[in-house]
């Protein structure tokens, strides 16, 4: 029973033609995308590509990037699951049962095949599952509209919806039919599939299921080369590009890592047009589907700030799509990167705003790196044109000439040691550097947690020294502020010292620090052993190295996760235990924690700068740490420190909660 050789000669040309016409379609524009795509910087360390390719298409079936977003407050990814393994299954029978059997004209062996029988099975029990996403998908976005999909109720998105929807329909139209017709997929005995054979029943006029039968296949055959010819056209793209950007993204945190580029090539000084960004980048645009997780968690976004991630990539999306064919004909963009309330352009306002906490890139299902973009777009606006916040002059100023934010004299760096034995880093008599960083060695508050450090090193018998004035800055806040050419400078001083000293093994007190010189210090052909205080102080509790007291008079204590400990480095349950093990008992958690963490907003260089726009973000978070009714706060990071006790200033509350660094907790609890 095939609708196609029903219609003689013409039926195999109707479908080949539209078939043909369809993929050609389809081709074209993906060799158009493709082509926009190459208009980007290549970008090196794409290795093992097999292994990634399987792995990427291991995270598609298994639908990795919703299980992660599957928490209490959202479970839209459970109808994305439905419709992408029912879309999956789908795929295949389009290419054996319908292409194979009807195109070919071979539909009467397939009909007592037992495959076919089999599969028409499968189907049939899929069906049902892939409408009820697709109805979901509706739901959610048309009825309930949670916040983050506010806005986002276009057009595109319901053709997209009920294309799904209608699939299946057709698909269970088309089998009940020939079921009817006593043509069942059958074979060694196994019965037609039960909802189709219920439905079946529908077609009791045995003159009329021809003409159904047919009816179903075309429609159904129809909407399949419609879908087919949108998806270079619509969010659809994102099934393509979403599966490519897995396989060539970044395996290991930290993923908001800058990339060093080339300061002897003035066109690598950051991007001034779309073509200036990596095809990495340039393939995050093609993959966006616009869900809006990055809009909801990030701190920017929710204290009411400009900023906001998923608007970032749409803009920049449009900007490639509307430049691109200019760029391939050699022609000049019309439509700038950068530029004030232009739809297509990203304001300096925005750019301005991220604190590069990772939020936005932890929680994308299709791994887009935005903060990534937004340093570039830093970049160029420092480098070359000079245009950055007025605030940002003294910082570079003071990085230049004294290598520290607040400009003070470096002979100030072991000031903070003059009451104990802190000892000179000597490679010979010294195993570990402490690299006390800049506000570890200037800032009053901070200071106290150095101190701590350096006594629970002490108490543990760890062989450790210091650089004293020596110690330069790491360049963390140059780096995220788009200032590469002070950063690079300073981080091949630090690499010289470092190797100079003999130097293997850090430990640092803040984790924007161990991130740059664990990390970002390795572009430079260079790999240090670094540790951060808290997970180095878990360690030497674990090795039986530190007998501790429990501390009993810090009340309910909570913890807050810093943004470069824990999403740029996987550094969770470590503090927790030295908090356990320091105490005996667990922290209290925040609503928002771990790997969904609210930012202090100190990252990304914003520390130095005022927040002129909206509620301030450490407000914010202190907000969120007071609904927990806390005696003291733990933070494991200078930055996190002085926000939160701003943040307490600004909410009248020092009296009744403090703030203290995992370490002073450890070190009031040494025995």
């Amino acid at each position: 029973m095939n609708p196609v050789s029903n219609l003689g000669a013409g039926g195999y040309v109707l479908f080949w033609g539209l078939t043909v016409l369809a993929a050609g379609v389809f081709g074209y524009r993906l060799f158009q995308l493709y082509r926009y795509l190459s208009l980007g910087r290549r970008e090196e360390g794409y290795v093992h590509p097999l292994r990634r390719t399987m792995a990427a298409i291991g995270h598609l079936i298994w639908q990795q990037c919703q299980f992660k977003n599957l928490t209490k407050r959202d479970r839209a990814g459970v109808g994305h699951m439905l419709m992408v393994w029912g879309f999956l299954l789908f795929i295949t029978y389009y290419f054996f049962f319908i292409i194979i059997s009807s195109g070919f004209g071979i539909s009467s062996f397939m009909e007592h095949n037992v495959v076919y029988a089999g599969y028409t099975w499968v189907m049939d029990i899929v069906a049902p599952f892939i409408m009820l996403g697709a109805l979901w998908g509706i739901i959610r976005r048309y009825v309930i509209r949670p916040p983050r999909l506010e806005g986002h109720q276009t057009p595109e998105a319901m053709i997209i919806l009920v294309t799904v929807l209608i699939h299946p329909v057709t698909h269970l139209g088309k089998i009940a039919t020939q079921i009817a017709a006593n043509h069942p997929p059958a074979g060694l005995g196994i019965p037609p599939p039960p909802l189709s054979a219920a439905l079946s029943q529908l077609y009791s006029d045995a003159a009329s299921l021809p003409l159904w039968h047919s009816v179903w296949f075309w429609s159904h055959w129809g909407f399949v080369l419609f879908v087919l010819i949108i998806i270079g056209y619509t969010r659809y793209l994102h099934m393509i590009a979403a599966l490519l950007n897995d396989a060539i993204s970044r395996q290991q945190p930290p993923r908001g890592l800058p990339g060093r580029i080339d300061l002897e090539n003035e066109a690598t000084f950051g991007v001034t047009r779309i073509d200036g960004f990596t095809r990495k980048q340039l393939l995050d645009l093609y993959a966006c589907v616009e869900p809006g997780h990055c809009q909801e968690a990030c701190p920017a976004y929710a204290t009411g700030k400009p900023l906001n991630p998923r608007s970032v990539i749409k803009d920049l999306k449009l900007n490639l799509l509307t430049n691109a064919p200019l760029l391939l004909a050699h022609r000049e963009p019309n439509l700038p990167l950068i530029a004030e309330g232009q739809k297509g352009s990203v304001s300096e306002e925005v750019i301005w705003e991220c604190t590069t906490c990772g939020a936005c890139m932890e929680v994308c299902p299709v791994h887009i790196e935005h903060v990534h973009q937004i340093i570039d777009m830093r970049r160029n606006l420092v480098q070359l044109q000079a245009r950055f916040p007025q605030e940002l002059l003294n910082l570079f100023e003071n990085m230049e000439q004294r290598s520290n934010p607040w400009g003070i004299a470096p002979t100030e760096r072991a000031k903070w040691a003059s009451d104990i034995d802190a000892r000179p880093f000597a490679a010979a008599e010294t195993e570990f550097l402490f690299y006390v960083g800049c506000a570890g060695a200037f800032d009053a508050r901070n200071r106290r947690t150095t101190l701590a450090i350096a006594e629970v090193l002490s108490k543990a018998g760890v062989s450790w020294g210091i650089l004293g004035r020596e110690e330069l800055c790491c360049g963390d806040s140059l780096r995220r502020l788009g200032n590469e050419y002070v950063f690079d400078r300073m981080a091949q001083q630090n690499i010289k010292l470092f190797t100079g000293k003999g130097v293997t093994k850090i430990i640092t007190q803040c984790p924007h620090c161990y991130t740059t010189l664990k990390h970002d210090y390795r572009q430079y052909g260079v790999q240090f052993e670094v540790y951060h205080h808290t997970e180095f102080i878990h360690r030497l509790i674990q090795e039986g190295r530190l007998a501790l007291n429990p501390v009993t008079d810090l009340g309910k204590l909570v913890f807050h996760d810093s943004c470069y400990l824990g999403r740029y480095n996987q550094i969770y349950q470590p503090p927790r235990n030295v908090i356990a093990a320091a105490t005996g008992q667990k922290p209290a958690e925040m609503d928002r924690h771990g790997r969904h963490s609210f930012c202090c907003g100190a990252g990304g260089g914003r520390m130095w700068m005022e927040e002129n726009i909206g509620k301030r973000i450490n407000v914010a978070r202190i907000e969120q740490a007071l609904e927990k009714a806390p005696r003291t706060i733990c933070v494991c990071c200078p930055y996190c420190m002085i926000m939160f006790e701003d943040g307490l200033k600004d909410k009248d509350a020092m009296e009744q909660v403090q703030v203290l660094d995992l370490a002073e907790i450890v070190a009031a609890a040494l025995k």
